[in-house]
């Protein structure tokens, strides 16, 4: 949770329609009513979504009645603003698929090698708290990218994602990729409004942080195993790894991914229009 880490969520006690975040761009959620139109959310919270909520005075900085009351506040018009992004995907049959990871696992890097492999198209709603340079090498590669920057916020919210999609040539692609803040924590709290979560870990990280970061690896489909071909220049013991994600959560889907072994990144490809298929 951001607050846990020490990002910035202030000035929501006043204002609770509106998430602002210090530096960057500040985006702030709207309301439909204001536009016209109105939206009933019936929506369950997440086994792990209603943990956070329970937990949330757990840390001895937040165990206060109004911040508990106003972070609960904020995870609600979360997940209430992520039925809205899921509710624009579903009407034009677009599949959205929230990518997280640590930073440099490889995110970006995979989905420039996608690009040349997929049978399906896609576009990115790029999540960093600075710069342009991830989005600009997905548009490179002829990749509709949309660019969000959060400042010293250190992961993406429903809100932010909203903008990101109102960009997007929806009716263009099949497929939406929100590629997330690089952080093993926060990014998990949040709902953005996609269908599936695919968590990528890279060896150069070590053998140690799925059972560290169970939080972020519980929420995933699928989880990819990064950069294997550095595996004879790091101690990790990847069989390990993969017996540590499935005590986490048994049936997740696991894949080894080189992408200097093309073979692999199309096992994700394959993966991907499975489940595409599989909501047609």
């Amino acid at each position: 949770m951001c607050t846990d880490c020490g990002c910035s969520i202030r000035g929501m006690e006043g204002n609770e329609g509106e998430h602002s975040h210090d530096g960057g761009k500040t985006f702030h959620s709207h309301s439909h009513a204001e536009e016209g139109h109105s939206h009933s959310h019936d929506h369950d919270h997440s086994h792990e979504h209603q943990k956070a909520h329970e937990h949330l005075n757990h840390n001895p900085q937040l165990n206060d009645a109004k911040t508990i009351s106003v972070i609960q506040k904020i995870l609600d018009k979360n997940d209430q603003e992520a039925d809205h992004n899921r509710s624009h995907l579903e009407k034009q049959g677009v599949l959205g698929i929230n990518l997280m990871s640590s930073p440099g696992s490889g995110k970006t890097t995979l989905l420039e090698y996608l690009s040349d492999v997929a049978n399906f198209k896609f576009g990115v709603v790029e999540g960093d708290l600075e710069t342009e340079r991830d989005a600009n090498r997905l548009r490179a590669k002829g990749i509709h990218a949309e660019q969000i920057q959060t400042g010293t916020a250190c992961h993406l919210d429903a809100f932010m994602v909203h903008k990101g999609l109102h960009h997007m040539p929806l009716e263009e692609i099949d497929v939406c990729f929100v590629e997330n803040v690089g952080n093993l924590v926060c990014p998990a709290s949040y709902d953005v409004g996609t269908h599936l979560n695919i968590v990528l870990v890279s060896v150069p990280e070590g053998e140690d942080k799925i059972a560290k970061y169970p939080v972020m690896f519980r929420q995933a489909d699928l989880i990819l195993i990064t950069k294997t071909d550095l595996l004879p220049h790091f101690k990790y013991d990847i069989e390990q790894e993969k017996a540590d994600a499935r005590c986490i959560k048994p049936n997740v889907a696991i894949l080894e991914v080189n992408v200097n072994d093309i073979e692999s990144v199309k096992a994700v490809a394959d993966w991907i229009e499975f489940k595409r298929k599989m909501r047609t």
